[in-house]
C-alpha cells in the first residue's frame, strides 16, 4: 500500500481539529491518505462509512468534495448491541462491570435528547450535566463531551437547529465513542 520512501499524505485540516483530532493530531491524515489511495485503486462510485465514527465520515466527505472525487459518500447509522451500546471491536475488552458503566454513553444520548426536547439550548449546561452523569459511573472517565456543528464539527454555544453530541469516554482501559444528532423541533 505504501511504496518504499513514500512522502505524500492527505491533510483535511479544519474538521479534524476538534474532538478526537485534539488528542490524535495525525490520525485523520492517515485515514484520509489510505482512503484516497483505496479510492484511486478501486475507483468506486459509492462508499459507505458508519456514523459511529462521525468525525471520520465528515473528514472523508470533506476530502471528496475538496478534491472533486467522483464518489458518493453515504453515512450508515450506528449499529447497536441489544443493550444499546454502540457496536465496536473494543467492547470485548470490557469486563461485565465496565460494560454496565459503558451504557452511560447510550443513556447520555437519551438524556441529551430529553433536555433539548424540554427546551435546553445552551450547550454548556448540557455538557456539564452529561459529563457529571457519565463520571458518576464507576470506571467511566470522559475524554470529551462536545456539542458541535454537524458539518464543521466546531463547538457550539447554543443549539439553534441541530447539533452533534459527540462522546469519547475511557471505560477502564477501553476508549469508546458514540454520538447522535440533536434536533430542535
Amino acid at each position: 500500500m505504501y511504496p518504499e520512501g513514500w512522502q505524500t499524505t492527505v491533510n483535511v485540516s479544519r474538521v479534524t481539529a476538534n474532538l478526537c483530532g485534539k488528542n490524535r493530531p495525525v490520525h485523520f491524515t492517515g485515514v484520509a491518505t489510505v482512503v484516497l489511495k483505496l479510492f484511486n485503486i478501486i475507483k468506486p462510485t459509492l462508499a459507505v462509512f458508519g456514523e459511529k465514527d462521525y468525525q471520520q465520515l465528515v473528514t472523508i466527505r470533506r476530502m471528496v468534495k475538496d478534491l472533486n472525487l467522483e464518489v458518493e459518500v453515504v453515512g450508515q447509522p450506528t449499529v447497536r448491541e441489544p443493550d444499546g451500546l454502540a457496536m465496536s471491536s473494543r467492547n470485548v475488552h470490557l469486563s461485565p462491570e465496565e460494560r454496565r458503566s459503558a451504557l452511560s454513553l447510550t443513556a447520555s444520548l437519551a438524556r441529551a435528547r430529553e433536555m433539548v426536547a424540554a427546551g435546553s439550548r445552551a450547550t454548556a449546561p448540557i455538557i456539564a450535566d452529561l459529563t457529571a452523569f457519565i463520571s458518576a459511573h464507576p470506571y467511566a472517565n470522559p475524554d470529551y463531551v462536545s456539542l458541535v456543528d454537524p458539518e464543521t464539527l466546531e463547538d457550539l454555544d447554543v443549539i439553534e437547529t441541530s447539533a452533534l453530541l459527540a462522546l469519547a469516554v475511557k471505560v477502564g482501559q477501553t476508549r469508546l465513542i458514540d454520538n447522535c444528532i440533536l434536533s430542535v423541533s
